[in-house]
């Protein structure tokens, strides 16, 4: 998953298996995963069928532990903060024409921050 162009996006339901997933600390199991939903929690047939798919986009991979036999688990092959990274960059390239100071602009302008989160802003800005 090195390539920019290479990495599908996610859909919802596949960001919230992932979500588990780099919550974790260890590889899960199928029902490992559906556990670390809120209620309602998804079918066991979903969730796998969901990681079936995000192997084959690339984002996990399954290895069988020796003790317990048939069973797969589950890891993410990339972290979420490069998955972030990804996104927000794609989305800086193809709707604000690579430009930093637009994007910027654009969230400043239409998020409404607190007084507590612009001095953050600002602070970022007088340390780069």
């Amino acid at each position: 998953m090195n390539e920019k162009k290479t990495m599908k996006p996610l859909t919802k339901a596949e960001m919230e298996v992932m979500n588990v997933l780099w919550d974790a600390e260890h590889a899960l199991t199928v029902s490992e995963i559906v556990e670390g939903y809120a209620e309602p929690r998804p079918a066991y047939t979903t969730v796998a069928t969901f990681l079936k798919i995000l192997e084959a986009k690339g984002y996990v991979e399954h290895k069988k532990k020796v003790e317990t036999g048939r069973t797969f688990y589950y890891s993410p092959m990339l972290s979420r903060e490069k998955y972030i990274r990804h996104v927000v960059n794609d989305v800086k390239d193809t709707l604000f024409g690579s430009s930093v100071g637009k994007f910027c602009s654009f969230l400043i302008q239409n998020e409404e921050l607190t007084d507590e989160e612009l001095k953050e802003i600002l602070a970022l800005i007088h340390s780069s």
